[in-house]
């Protein structure tokens, strides 16, 4: 097996591009591929400063890694979640990431900070823990960007995230969200620019990307996404892409240059009718459209709650 490039000894098949690299070649592809998304999308300018959610997984890492590469202003963030040894270890990874490279990572705790974390907020919503992360996620992370000043928030979804997202929401037509799900979606309203770097390339990509560049990542899945109809989409389409190479490609950034446009009225709708009052949180300031934020209410449910951990949660699996 030789490398497409140089005609030295591949270490990586990609089959999907029908191609083999070298170590060497590996990177400089990954890089290729994520600058083609930065350009192609128009994802950032040459000054603009971005500020990278990490959450100690290969992707978050790698993105920023890469974009560092490119000559990017990237600072991280990242969130303690509180969902137990998982969230302390994935954490520890971020923090060693940008203390090895001397580089800026900021850090809240939902717990220290807000006075609540995902198992709780979970037991006291009787909602799916995957809905209070994803809520504290983007809150934390926005205000974060526009507090600091920054350009825009760079997310880890990889080409295996954004297939997935994109089968789940074609099998139950959910227009709006088909008509959002984009690489970019632009700053509005008090809200950061959002992007996806990461489109072109996929999970495996990413943790061969890590192995050769040195950078340790948590490599367990979050014990809370256990059941995650996500997890079985990736899974659906990981047996479609070993039948069909590239497979997972040509269905997303088809659908993003053939048919994403068709759904864009349904998306501009949702936001007229959810933001057309958009003013403030009287709490936080953050962008609302009601007195109190989605975030803000969820701080303040919790606020008496008994602290849980994962084993004690109503219904947790043993």
């Amino acid at each position: 097996m030789k490398c497409r490039t140089c005609r030295g000894p591949a270490i990586i098949d990609l089959k999907a591009h029908n191609a083999n690299f070298c170590a060497e070649h590996f990177l400089a592809f990954c890089r290729e591929q994520v600058a083609r998304a930065i350009k192609k999308h128009r994802m950032l300018g040459p000054d603009e400063r971005v500020l990278v959610a990490v959450s100690g997984g290969k992707d978050s890492l790698a993105v920023w890694d890469i974009l560092l590469e490119l000559g990017y202003q990237a600072d991280g963030f990242v969130i303690g979640l509180g969902i137990g040894e998982y969230s302390e270890t994935s954490t520890g990874y971020a923090r060693a990431f940008a203390s090895e490279r001397g580089l800026t990572l900021h850090e809240t705790s939902l717990r220290d900070d807000h006075g609540f974390d995902v198992p709780t907020a979970a037991e006291v919503t009787r909602r799916v823990p995957c809905s209070a992360c994803g809520l504290s996620k983007r809150h934390l992370f926005d205000k974060a960007a526009i507090d600091g000043g920054y350009d825009a928030v760079a997310t880890g979804h990889n080409l295996d995230d954004e297939a997935a997202v994109l089968f789940g929401n074609t099998l139950r037509w959910n227009t709006e969200y088909l008509g959002r799900q984009r690489p970019v979606l632009p700053a509005r309203d008090g809200f950061p620019r959002k992007i996806k770097p990461l489109v072109r390339l996929g999970e495996r990509e990413m943790a061969a990307y890590c192995v050769i560049r040195g950078i340790d990542y948590i490599v367990e899945e979050c014990p809370m996404a256990a059941g995650n109809k996500h997890l079985r989409y990736k899974e659906a389409l990981n047996a479609i892409e070993a039948e069909s190479p590239g497979s997972k490609h040509a269905f997303y950034h088809e659908f993003l240059s053939k048919a994403a446009d068709r759904f864009a009225d349904d998306a501009a709708g949702a936001i007229a009718d959810g933001t057309s009052e958009l003013g403030t949180c009287t709490r936080c300031g953050s962008p609302s459209s009601n007195e109190v934020c989605a975030f803000c209410l969820l701080v303040e449910r919790t606020a008496d709650a008994v602290p849980v951990t994962l084993g004690e949660r109503r219904g947790a699996r043993r």
